[in-house]
């Protein structure tokens, strides 16, 4: 009988092994609610899954906008007589003409140091446009989505 009783009686190393499984739950159980209580993280993963949702809306936005643009535009040309495009294009010519003259007189009116800043701000823009047009993608439709949640 006190052979039987032994047998029932976990051994030092099962004991071991036990302690260190729940050593190792309770370790896990301890990360996991210290994850849940890290709000400044759950804030900032919850920010750039925010962030990267805006910039595929607005990518998206950007598509549709862009063909509904073209559709619109060969609507107009097809609807519009030739002799109202063509007075349209003559407009617009002497427009460029007017504005590429008036960029030349600007150009010639200003002091050098402001034309090396304007032309390196211009490259800076133009070597960093995909963060700035994903930027300003993103507000924009963070500005709408404040927009629309005011008129509710």
């Amino acid at each position: 009988m006190s052979n039987q009783h032994q047998a029932d009686e976990p051994t030092p190393d099962q004991l071991r092994e036990q302690v260190a499984r729940t050593r190792d739950q309770l370790g896990q159980t301890v990360e996991a609610l210290a994850g849940k209580a890290d709000v400044k993280t759950q804030t900032k993963e919850k920010a750039a899954a925010v962030k990267e949702q805006a910039v595929e809306q607005a990518a998206l936005l950007t598509g549709q906008l862009r063909d509904k643009t073209a559709q619109a535009v060969e609507l107009i040309k097809d609807k519009t007589p030739d002799p109202v495009l063509d007075k349209a294009a003559h407009a617009a010519a002497q427009v460029r003409d007017g504005a590429a003259h008036a960029g030349q007189l600007i150009a010639e009116k200003t002091p050098d140091p402001v034309r090396e800043k304007t032309a390196s701000a211009a490259g800076l823009a133009r070597g960093n446009r995909p963060p700035l047009l994903a930027a300003a993608a993103a507000l924009a439709v963070l500005l709408l989505w404040r927009r629309n949640r005011r008129n509710k």
